[in-house]
């Protein structure tokens, strides 16, 4: 099966049922008011989408960057596509022109289609890579398709993903990959029991993240269900979208329990009607249970990786789900894994290690990514010795229950972005006040972690505000505003290796000495999105 096999048995089964919900706030800007599909009307929207992009030459083997935000047309445009065989790359609207740059040429998109407020700076990007606003634009491929028909090894999307490297890497992402999700989440059960036909998904995550693209849409794919589908995450008006969009289920990110949490408590907190469960991850313990006895729901976490997919996925969804502790979950029988540790040894039951993890059976790479595109070293260096090496450590409790510990690759999580140290200080090294720089992260109460960098100057360079500021507003010109240091301390000195290789467990733990002293330069106000409407 692919995906569009996936959706028109669910357009047969639940013509007349919304397909996919915009709220009015989320669609504010664009439309004049909320935008839903039914899928019916979906179905018919896809196959002409379908019949423009069979008329310009596209099908199989031809990838399509999408640059349209979390929009409903997104999805439209992706079905449309993975029915011809044509391969989606998400973009996120917020790339600097640099990032763009890199993954328009590193994905060898046919074309990029992108919405109106993008098209000038994805153009400046793109070098000769078509830029559209509608497929009846798009000139044909160079290469003809190929020839045969799309099957469940055929790519539907390739996401990049932040690594250790610096660049994104692009995974190759699998129609089995997302049919597999759909019939995984379908057959959850217990805490995320799903009934077909009848539930609402509210999510503000973004569509180039896996959560996004391929859990919650193929989750409601596979049931019949409606996603509803937000620009972002608004937390003054989200208890109001979620009653208004009738939600009953909602994905959510680390940072959005607390921002909740912080509002002042109203009569009508409790959604034990309405809402069945909240599946996310990294909720900070403290918030945990209180959220839960606020709102009157659980809180479902859970973990896995774009890399993992639904082939090696943990979810807290049976009782005891250990709530305030870190739990993700405890094993199916689907999944076998090993806890090793730096030397590689499997370390001694309750001691934290590196997670590795495989599909059971015959096929250990079952629902796994397909790889990194143009990358193989580095995706057989992430299968070494048959198993995925996930960089995150865990350890297992007396009853098998997983609780999350750290991750061990050099990577920050600010918001539900990944962000590669390694990219940050590339950009700051070409500052010309900066000697060395280590970037870290260090706690933040609302976005789970923030950037921290730790900048060795050039002499004679003042190691004031002024400087911090400048290296900052450089820093934001070539990198996503999230990606940019939020703090920044100047040291006499890196903690170095005898090669010369920075000692990064010596850098976190000085990243945070430094944060618990105050002896750095808060600079989180200069971070705003851009097009930012209004404060909240």
């Amino acid at each position: 099966m692919w995906v569009m096999d996936e959706f028109e048995q669910s357009a047969a089964r639940h013509p007349d049922r919304p397909f996919i919900h915009v709220p009015e706030r989320a669609a504010r800007g664009y439309a004049e008011g909320p935008i839903e599909f039914s899928y019916r009307q979906a179905r018919a929207r896809v196959d002409e989408l379908k019949a423009r992009y069979a008329s310009k030459g596209y099908g199989l083997g031809h990838r399509l960057a999408l640059m349209l935000d979390n929009r409903a047309e997104f999805f439209l445009h992706l079905l449309a596509l993975n029915a011809l065989g044509v391969s989606v790359v998400p973009v996120h609207g917020e790339l600097s022109g640099k990032d763009l740059e890199f993954l328009i040429s590193h994905s060898g998109a046919a074309a990029v289609l992108a919405l109106d407020d993008y098209l000038a700076r994805v153009r400046a990007a793109a070098g000769t890579v078509p830029v559209v606003r509608d497929p009846t634009e798009l000139p044909r491929p160079a290469n003809p398709a190929a020839d045969g028909v799309p099957d469940a090894a055929t790519e539907a999307a390739m996401v990049y993903t932040s690594g250790t490297t610096g660049q994104p890497k692009g995974c190759m992402l699998s129609n089995a990959y997302f049919v597999g999700f759909g019939s995984w989440y379908r057959n959850l059960g217990g805490a995320c029991a799903l009934e077909p036909g009848a539930e609402r998904l509210i999510t503000p995550l973004p569509v180039n993240h896996m959560n996004a693209l391929a859990c919650s849409f193929m989750a409601m794919l596979a049931t019949g269900g409606c996603l509803v589908q937000l620009d972002r995450f608004h937390p003054s008006a989200w208890w109001a979208t979620v009653r208004e969009s009738e939600a009953t289920i909602i994905h959510y990110l680390g940072v959005m329990p607390a921002m909740l949490l912080g509002a002042a408590p109203r009569a009508d907190d409790d959604l034990s009607g309405q809402v069945k469960f909240g599946f996310g991850a990294g909720v900070d313990p403290r918030h945990h249970g209180a959220f839960e006895e606020r709102f009157g729901f659980p809180l479902v976490e859970a973990w896995a990786m774009t890399e993992t997919g639904c082939g090696a996925a943990l979810v807290a969804n049976h009782e005891p789900r250990h709530v305030g502790a870190r739990c993700i979950g405890r094993a199916t029988p689907e999944l076998e894994y090993r806890l090793i540790d730096e030397q590689g040894a499997e370390v001694v039951a309750g001691t934290p290690g590196e997670l590795l993890v495989r599909h059971a059976g015959p096929d250990p790479r079952r629902f796994f990514f397909s790889g990194y595109y143009r990358d193989e070293a580095a995706t057989e260096a992430a299968w070494a010795g048959g198993w995925f090496h996930t960089g995150d450590v865990v350890r297992q409790g007396s009853d098998g229950s997983f609780y999350f510990v750290d991750r061990r690759k050099n990577i920050i999580r600010r918001s539900g972005e990944n962000i590669a140290a390694v990219e940050v200080e590339g950009v700051l090294l070409n500052h010309p006040a900066v000697a060395q720089c280590a970037v870290a992260p260090v706690p933040d109460e609302i976005r789970g972690e923030e950037v921290m960098a730790l900048i060795q100057l050039n002499p004679a360079t003042a190691a004031d505000r002024r400087t911090a500021t400048e290296i900052f507003a450089f820093a934001r010109r070539e990198l996503a505003y999230y990606k940019a240091p939020g703090y920044v301390a100047f040291v006499g000195a890196l903690p170095v290796t005898s090669s010369q290789k920075i000692r990064r467990g010596e850098v976190k733990r000085l990243a945070a000495q430094r944060l618990d002293e105050g002896d750095c330069f808060d600079l989180r106000d200069h971070k705003r999105r851009p097009r930012l409407a209004e404060a909240e």
